[in-house]
This record gives C-alpha cells, sequence and structure tokens, in this order.
C-alpha cells in the first residue's frame, strides 16, 4: 500500500517547513501531525475530523488536497479493519483538534452570511436600477 506519511513528510520537508510552522497555521496539534506523517491512524481521529486534518495539510505543503483525503480514506479504513481485528481502541479527539474544527465552522458560516448579504445588496441594487425613471 501506498505509504502516505512518508509522502507528506518529504513534501512537506521538500518545502524546509516544520511539523510546528505547519501545526502554528492549521492549529492541528504537532502530535497529530507526527501520527499522520507515521501512519499512526490508531492516534487520528476518524470521519471528517480526520479528513479535515489532512485537507488542511496537505494544502499546506501544496499537494493535491482531494487525492491526499482519498488516499487517506483508503489507508483509515484498512487500518480500521486491521485494528478491529486486533481488538484496537481508536483514540480520543484532542480538545486542540476540536477547537480547530469549530473554528472552521464559525469561518464557514460567516463566509455563508457574507454572501448572503452580498446577494442581498445585489438584489436590491438591482431593484432599485429597474425602478429608475
Amino acid at each position: 500500500m501506498d505509504d502516505l506519511g512518508f509522502r507528506l513528510r518529504s513534501a512537506r520537508e521538500a518545502q524546509g517547513v516544520s511539523l510546528r510552522e505547519i501545526a502554528a497555521r492549521t492549529k492541528i496539534s504537532v502530535g497529530t501531525l507526527e501520527a499522520l506523517e507515521r501512519n499512526d491512524y490508531s492516534r487520528l481521529p476518524g470521519g471528517i475530523f480526520g479528513r479535515a486534518f489532512v485537507r488542511a495539510y496537505a494544502l499546506e505543503i501544496g499537494a493535491d488536497p482531494d487525492e491526499t483525503v482519498t488516499a487517506f480514506q483508503a489507508r483509515l479504513e484498512e487500518s480500521e479493519r486491521e485494528a478491529a481485528e486486533r481488538g484496537a481502541i481508536r483514540a480520543e479527539i484532542s480538545q486542540d483538534d476540536r477547537d480547530f474544527l469549530a473554528r472552521q465552522r464559525l469561518a464557514i458560516r460567516a463566509l455563508r452570511a457574507v454572501l448572503a448579504l452580498v446577494v442581498l445588496v445585489v438584489i436590491v441594487a438591482v431593484v432599485w436600477w429597474a425602478r429608475r425613471p
């Protein structure tokens, strides 16, 4: 199987960027980023949390986020099957990771509000322009 962690670490190192720098920019804990680079999926959250972290990491190092998330998802599913066979338990999501996702949700809500306001302003402007004598 493809070694996603090695590819991510290699891309990051080729850019001369440290894990601490990526952690500071993405607000993802260094421990979570280290686990990703080690392919230690038992230390990573699943579902949307894991995908959001991988996407943010890929964007920071210039990797294709969709391709990286797809590779992560495939490797995560394989890792979960292996863990289930061994009876392993998934690690809990850290507070730093929860904070990161809360900030992402807030940013998305703010973006939606701004877009709604822009649409409203455009509609008002069009109506005003159409009613001008």
